[in-house]
Parts: C-alpha cells; sequence; structure tokens
C-alpha cells in the first residue's frame, strides 16, 4: 500500500499532471474526451497522452474509448484511497489535524439540516443555462431556497432566446441580469450551500475554493446559443435546454435534505446531473 500511496503522490508532484488530476475531478463523474483536456490545458496531443498514461498507471485515472474519441475519468475508488491513506496514517485518523479551514469557511458552513439554502449555477456566458436554472429554482423552490447565477466570461446581455423562452414560462425576467462570478467571491457575498456548473466549459476553469464549502457538482448541458438553423429550430434547442435543467431542479429540490448527511447529499446531487444527462441530445 506505501508502495502504490508514493507512487500516486510522486505522479502527482508533476504541475501539469496535477492540474489535469483537478480538471477531472472537476468534471467528476463525467468522462471527458482528449480533445477537450487538450484544449482547457493549453497542451499538445502527444503531452497529454504522456500526462494521462502516467495518472493511468499510478491507477488514478480510467479511460474508454467511444467510437474513434478517447474519454477520461478520475478512478474516484483509488483517489479515496489515496486521500483516506493520507488522513488516516499521516493525520493518525484525525482529518482536523491536517486541515484548518479559515474562520470564514467555519462560519458560513450551513447544516444541511436548515431550512434555507443558497444555490449557486455558474456558466460561461451567464447568458442563458445558468439563467435558466436561477430562474427555475427561484420559482419551483418557494422560500426554501435563493437562487444565483454568475458567468466566468459573462456576457453584457442575456440572449434573447433565452428570454422569449422565460417569458413564455411565466417568469419575471426583470430580475435578471448578467453577473460575474467574481461577484460572489467577495467578503461580503452570500456563502453558498451548493454550487452547480452547467457548462463543460466552466467547470474545466480553475476557481477559487468557496466560503463555507459548499457541496458542488457538475451538470453540464450543450450550450444552446450555439445552436443553428432557423429561429424555430434554435428556439427548440432552448426549449430543450429549459426542459432538462427544470428536470434536475426538480430532482433536486425533492431530495429529503434533512436525513441526508453530507456524503449522501453529495453522491445524490451528482447521480442528478448523470441521470439527466442526454435529456437534450
Amino acid at each position: 500500500m506505501e508502495s502504490l500511496i508514493a507512487s500516486q503522490l510522486s505522479t502527482l508532484g508533476h504541475p501539469q499532471r496535477l492540474a489535469l488530476f483537478r480538471l477531472l475531478m472537476r468534471r467528476y463523474p463525467d468522462r471527458v474526451p482528449a480533445t477537450e483536456l487538450a484544449g482547457a490545458l493549453d497542451l499538445k496531443p502527444n503531452t497529454l497522452s504522456n500526462y494521462v498514461n502516467a495518472l493511468m498507471q499510478a491507477g488514478l485515472v480510467t479511460r474508454e474509448r467511444l467510437g474513434t474519441s478517447l474519454r477520461y475519468a478520475i478512478s474516484m475508488e483509488a483517489a479515496q484511497g489515496m486521500f483516506d491513506y493520507l488522513l488516516r496514517d499521516c493525520c493518525r485518523g484525525r482529518p482536523d489535524l491536517c486541515y484548518a479551514p479559515s474562520p470564514n469557511a467555519i462560519e458560513g458552513a450551513h447544516s444541511m439540516a436548515d431550512p434555507h439554502y443558497n444555490v449557486l449555477f455558474i456558466c460561461t456566458g451567464n447568458s442563458a443555462r445558468s439563467i435558466f436554472a436561477e430562474s427555475i429554482l427561484r420559482d419551483v423552490a418557494g422560500d426554501r431556497f435563493t437562487a444565483y447565477s454568475a458567468g466566468t466570461k459573462p456576457r453584457s446581455e442575456l440572449n434573447p432566446f433565452a428570454l422569449a423562452v422565460l417569458e413564455q414560462k411565466g417568469h419575471d425576467v426583470s430580475v435578471l441580469r448578467s453577473k460575474n462570478v467574481a461577484e460572489f467571491q467577495a467578503n461580503d457575498a452570500p456563502d453558498f450551500d451548493f454550487v452547480f456548473t452547467v457548462c463543460d466549459q466552466a467547470a474545466n476553469e480553475e476557481c477559487p475554493a468557496w466560503h463555507g464549502q459548499p457541496i458542488s457538482a457538475h451538470w453540464g448541458l450543450p450550450d444552446p446559443v450555439q445552436a443553428e438553423g432557423s429561429d424555430a429550430e434554435r428556439s427548440l434547442a432552448f426549449q430543450q435546454t429549459y426542459g432538462a435543467l427544470r428536470n434536475r431542479i426538480v430532482a433536486f429540490t425533492s431530495l429529503p435534505f434533512a436525513s441526508l448527511d453530507r456524503i449522501s447529499l453529495q453522491r445524490a446531487v451528482d447521480d442528478i446531473g448523470q441521470s439527466h444527462a442526454g435529456e437534450t441530445a
């Protein structure tokens, strides 16, 4: 066991292999195409191949072929084994010895039994998908949740097709605006209980750790803004994305929060993203 852990830690000691490991962790449980990994990390294909091969040899990453595409994912069992060994052995079974959260994180942490939760949805442009999610949660969940959305590279205006869908569904669009994720990383920002990325590009990007240690998950969906064709065809893409997000959010708000521990709740929100995958296809 010690030799395996030493090999894994040695493999992760290379900055770019560590960056690849962290990216796949953010995208878990997705299987991410090699071309997307190379693009996100600005790596040449042969360089990426060397890095993923090293992670696979250490048992930290798995690979599967879909047609002509190679896709990679974290081996969560192996990663958990590595972290468990470090916490049990190096930290003598006391994670508090090895982890000292900031005062803000302690003050901001909410119990999952609390009756009210702050939820942030993130995508790149904050013009469609995350705006949909914010609007849907606000209307579906009543007073139990406060919904926010933001973009890593927000557009100056909301997408007109997205606004049209929201108005058709009866949402109040007057309260919506495009926001930068930095707005929610300031000292006076709310502490979040949940943070969801709803596009792959946003999940691929590095973000600072959130105050309050929120539960996070990746609910990636294709970008309807990229849809081509007639106005009717483009509008249909937005309708499908809205429907997929509504299904996920209804499933999310139906979870028995008070009876789930943090690990079970994390697994549940991961499952929601996977169980509704392909809805817009």
